[in-house]
């Protein structure tokens, strides 16, 4: 059974829908990527499985349940992060403070949820007291992730991770990435480095114009010469 199961869904922030019918699924531990062209709803789509986009027609379904039109608070109660693609940190919060504030809804011990975020990303451990905002694009960057990570989430959503990132730092995400859906949470993510994301992905999406055009295997997706023309530059 599908983790996530997005069906027709229609939507937008008022007005003509952006979004026209999409649809994609993502299973348990499985790593799913959105790509398409600019305007083609991307992030309007995670918004709206993430509860922050009305949906107007369609449906979207978490572990088996309909949570279409669900308050965001509820869904992140449910399994569900979301990391946006900017202002993601709290800048005046030091990198603790932030990872911190990820884990809300934990009540008790939260050493164990903390030695998992720093064993993905040891660079966190060792500036834990540094402020957020001091911190560079990659390194802030993983702090979201980190967090987003504290509630043990089944399925981590992430809107364009690797924008602005030098090379290096981008290689480095792209297999925290990997390394995250590989230990228990599955990943959707829409990212603009198509190629690599592909390269990783077990499936993929391709979205224009706030419908679905292709969706195969990231393997697939990549080779297929049609979507290389369009969308990777040939």
């Amino acid at each position: 059974m599908s983790l996530l199961e997005v069906t027709n869904i229609h939507g937008g922030y008022g007005g003509a829908d952006i979004l026209k019918g999409v649809n994609m699924r993502v299973v348990d531990g499985g790593l799913a990527v959105i790509i398409g062209p600019n305007g083609a709803g991307k992030s309007t789509a995670m918004k709206a499985i993430a509860g922050l986009v009305k949906i107007n027609r369609g449906t979207v379904t978490f572990q088996g349940q309909d949570v279409t039109g669900m308050r965001a608070d509820k869904l992140t109660g449910m399994g569900l992060s979301y990391v946006p693609q900017e202002r993601n940190v709290f800048p005046t919060l030091t990198v603790l403070e932030n990872l911190e504030m990820g884990a809300f809804l934990v009540s008790g011990n939260l050493r164990p949820r903390l030695d998992r975020v720093y064993g993905i990303f040891p660079l966190l451990a060792e500036k834990t007291q540094m402020l957020a905002g001091n911190l560079s694009g990659g390194e802030r960057q993983m702090v979201a992730m980190g967090r987003a990570l504290m509630l043990e989430p089944k399925l981590l959503m992430l809107d364009e991770p690797t924008a602005g990132l030098s090379p290096k730092i981008t290689d480095m995400i792209f297999q925290k990435i990997k390394e995250i859906s590989e230990s228990g949470s599955a990943v959707l993510m829409v990212e603009q480095n198509a190629r690599h994301a592909l390269a990783l992905a077990d499936w993929a999406y391709v979205l224009v114009m706030g419908k679905n055009r292709f969706e195969d295997s990231g393997k697939a997706v990549l080779a297929n010469d049609e979507v290389a023309t369009m969308f990777l530059g040939g």
